[in-house]
């Protein structure tokens, strides 16, 4: 046993003269050392202009940022948004682009009216131009109208800033509309006594042209909130490390 593990020793303890043997033949007791590759410094260059541009873009991208964030704080600050207009409770949510108004009329009716923000314009009677002052601006609003656990009354209808126009009505069934249900003609087309008692209907309700001209008003506000909102999201990522 002991002759066996004598050499082995040997072979474990002995440099490994056969790896280097041009080095071993200089200086016979030397071990070999592994030297670490260095990068080129070509290529370490490229990547310090890389960092510095990329930097460079990022820092330019923030300085405009900051700038119209500011410019929109000084130009027209947002208000705070009101948490009522009469008898409806309003529900902003904010970083969305509708808002919901809310009340109960009568005994058993549940009125929930949904407006977006602007989501389209139309030239003003006055010209054809449509430019940021010659424009009438549009809100969708979805009125729903329900009696308990029944089925809703939905009206369609687009506000204007001085007023309400009613796009279509139909009811919707409590637990699930057909895909291809028949929602009523357009509403032009009906009797225009009828059309005449459905606006006094929702007047009744509390829908009517006063309510267009405050959401109106109060998209304005939401909009210029919502756009130093998006700013100031765009900001904070470009700020990460």
């Amino acid at each position: 046993m002991a002759r066996s593990v004598r050499p082995l020793r040997r072979i474990l303890l002995s440099p490994p003269k056969n790896l280097f043997p041009e080095l071993q033949q200089l200086h016979p007791n030397a071990i070999p050392v592994f030297h670490k590759i260095e990068l080129p410094q070509t290529i370490i260059t490229r990547n310090y202009i890389s960092e510095m541009r990329k930097s460079a873009f990022q820092e330019n991208i923030l300085r405009i940022l900051r700038s119209e964030i500011q410019y929109e704080f000084d130009r027209a600050p947002p208000k705070q948004p009101v948490a009522k207009f009469k008898s409806f409770a309003i529900d902003d949510r904010p970083g969305e682009q509708w808002i919901s108004l809310k009340r109960k009329f009568a005994e058993n009716e549940e009125i929930k009216v949904e407006a977006t923000m602007f989501d389209g314009a139309t030239p003003s009677s006055k010209s054809s131009d449509v430019t940021n002052n010659n424009v009438q601006l549009h809100i969708t609003l979805i009125v729903n109208i329900s009696k308990g656990d029944g089925d809703a009354l939905e009206i369609m209808c687009s506000a204007w800033p001085d007023s309400i126009e009613i796009t279509k009505l139909f009811t919707r069934k409590s637990n699930k509309m057909p895909a291809q249900a028949y929602v009523g003609p357009d509403f032009k087309e009906l009797d225009d006594e009828l059309q005449d008692s459905l606006y006094e209907f929702l007047e009744a309700r509390g829908i009517n042209d006063e309510m267009a001209a405050f959401l109106h008003e109060y998209m304005k506000n939401k909009d210029r909130t919502e756009y130093i909102r998006w700013m100031g999201t765009v900001k904070s990522y470009m700020e990460e490390k």
